[in-house]
């Protein structure tokens, strides 16, 4: 869905549209029924009720603005969450749980390492658009390759894919996986490129099955490990920046069970680095907000 100008440009728009409870209904309320309220139990069309966030229909059934969204029996107002929303977005590096708790002032880390990791997960689109026209693919591991190990490193392993527009990047995709095999890449790949492209990777055998796949697939062996940045550039100056983030804003505090989630948040970050102001990005991610279920403390901290 698309509302032009419908978002915050800056932090004193931001203010003045979003400074009330009912300013952020509306807003959420705009985004989950762009069409008007219709009952998800009887698709009967409703109306807001006074002074409460709920909708209820022609038949009486009332829904909450925020059930079914990651605000999902939140006792904070939408305002607070509004506001890390946008604190989220606005500042380029992003924020770590001690800062967002500073910032908002809550009691324990335990809040705002939640509300991170909710909207981390509001953050990937189910729906997004596979990648096409000339893709280079590669893996790399983060915290650096256990030493003697190559391929075999200890540290987790993250395959990258990433548009070549010339000598520019275009979008990327960051997914963790198991190791380094044909079957591990292969999956990747045929999730996240369009049948078809042309794929650039390394000589390893673990790409071994693209054209099997589907795919032109362009290898190209490396010979030294200090020419994969010349013959695979777009992937590298990714990976390059993946972990300077996670060194730069989270310090390297990222647990492997949860390093999926950091990479969607970098990866929604990159691939909106070109907007031109901050608003359109908390836009984009307040419609995700709207569709995504929410999880508890306890379900976050347990992913995998």
């Amino acid at each position: 869905m698309n509302i032009p100008n419908d978002f915050p440009t800056n932090q004193l728009e931001f203010e003045k549209k979003f400074g009330t409870e009912d300013a952020c209904v509306a807003y959420l309320a705009k985004l989950r029924w762009p069409d008007g309220f219709r009952c998800p139990v009887c698709a009967e069309p409703g109306w807001k009720l006074n002074c409460r966030p709920l909708f209820e229909c022609r038949r009486g059934h009332q829904t909450s603005i925020t059930a079914g969204t990651i605000f999902h029996a939140t006792r904070k107002p939408i305002t607070l969450w509004f506001r890390a929303m946008f604190m989220m977005v606005a500042q380029r590096p992003g924020l770590s749980a001690k800062n967002l708790m500073t910032l908002m002032g809550f009691g324990s880390y335990e809040t705002a390492w939640t509300w991170l990791h909710k909207l981390r997960r509001a953050m990937k689109r189910p729906d997004r658009s596979l990648l096409g026209g000339e893709v280079e693919v590669d893996e790399t591991y983060v915290g650096g390759p256990t030493e003697g190990c190559g391929r075999g490193s200890a540290n987790p392993m993250v395959v990258a894919a990433a548009e070549r527009e010339g000598k520019r990047i275009g979008r990327i995709r960051l997914e963790m996986v198991a190791d380094g095999s044909a079957e591990q890449l292969g999956a990747f790949v045929k999730g996240q490129v369009v049948a078809g492209t042309r794929v650039r990777t390394d000589g390893w055998n673990g790409y071994c099955d693209l054209k099997n796949l589907g795919f032109d697939h362009r290898p190209r062996v490396q010979g030294a490990p200090e020419n994969a940045v010349k013959i695979l550039p777009a992937v590298h100056r990714a990976f390059s920046l993946l972990k300077r983030w996670l060194l730069g804003t989270h310090q390297g505090a990222v647990h492997e069970k949860h390093l999926q989630a950091y990479l969607d948040e970098f990866t929604f970050r990159f691939n909106r680095r070109t907007s031109s102001h901050r608003g359109k990005l908390f836009h984009r991610l307040a419609e995700q907000v709207v569709r995504r279920r929410a999880l508890t403390y306890r379900e976050l901290a347990a992913a995998a």
